[in-house]
């Protein structure tokens, strides 16, 4: 079986695809890996303003780990410490990526692959999409390290909610849940999805990843150092921003070069 994540360059956009459609892109220990090192890759290009994270498909963005697997790669917990061991250094490389990550959610986002969609900063999906974590009727618990951007994202009472109740739900419930940004017709999806990494990429980079950090910080609920405090002035000695502030005099569209 081959299990594969493909990356697709436009630009100053990339696009990541589980590429498993076959299997709707339900996620092996393989593709975990293979995820980690290529966001890890793509955080370190500077060339880069925005990323893309989707399914092959229109059918589904990922209804999480094949279950498949489990009998040789999680029958026990020892197994499952181990393949554990490479969801959380991936879950870990969504975290801390740099540039700006948008899911392109078509058809089924359940499980893992909710998991993933909710460590993106931007999530489109289509009216038809469905969302949930029915992982009780499997007799698991969601690890720490997977429950914690859900309950960053959802809060802990909508993601205890979820994990109890097991329920699947739909697209307009998702949206009231906080779960994703913005729901489309589904044959927008693409386009939507599209149109909003565009919006992304044109504005400073710099910026956007520095306002994942700032975003990042404040949610430790910790206080801030003096020198985080001062580091939200150092886009000033940017040239992006003498550039931005040029053209919003001269009332034309900024050309950001990321310095």
């Amino acid at each position: 079986m081959t299990a594969t994540i493909r990356v697709e360059r436009d630009g100053p956009i990339a696009t990541v695809v589980l590429d498993r459609p076959e299997k709707l892109n339900a996620l092996t220990r393989a593709m975990w890996g293979q995820l980690g090192e290529t966001i890890d890759a793509l955080s370190a290009d500077d060339a880069l303003r925005c990323i893309v994270l989707r399914g092959a498909g229109e059918r589904a963005f990922s209804p999480g780990n094949d279950i498949g697997e489990f009998a040789t790669e999680r029958s026990d917990k020892a197994q499952a410490a181990a393949y554990g061991k490479v969801m959380h250094r991936t879950i870990a490389s969504l975290a801390r990526c740099r540039h700006p990550l948008v899911a392109q959610i078509h058809g089924i986002c359940v499980g893992g692959g909710m998991e993933i969609a909710a460590l993106c900063d931007l999530r489109i999906c289509g009216e038809g999409s469905r969302f949930g974590a029915p992982i009780k009727n499997l007799g698991l618990v969601m690890a720490y390290a997977e429950m914690e951007p859900l309950v960053r994202l959802v809060g802990p009472a909508v993601a205890l909610e979820m994990l109890l109740e097991g329920r699947v739900f739909d697209a307009a419930e998702a949206l009231a849940k906080g779960l994703v940004t913005r729901v489309v017709p589904d044959a927008d999806v693409a386009a939507e999805a599209r149109a909003t990494a565009l919006r992304v990429a044109e504005g400073a980079p710099l910026v956007a990843r520095w306002h994942k950090k700032f975003a990042r910080r404040l949610g430790q609920g910790t206080p801030l150092s003096d020198d985080e405090r001062d580091e939200c002035f150092d886009c000033f000695d940017t040239e992006d921003f003498r550039i931005g502030y040029a053209a919003f005099l001269a009332k034309r569209k900024p050309a950001f070069v990321g310095r």
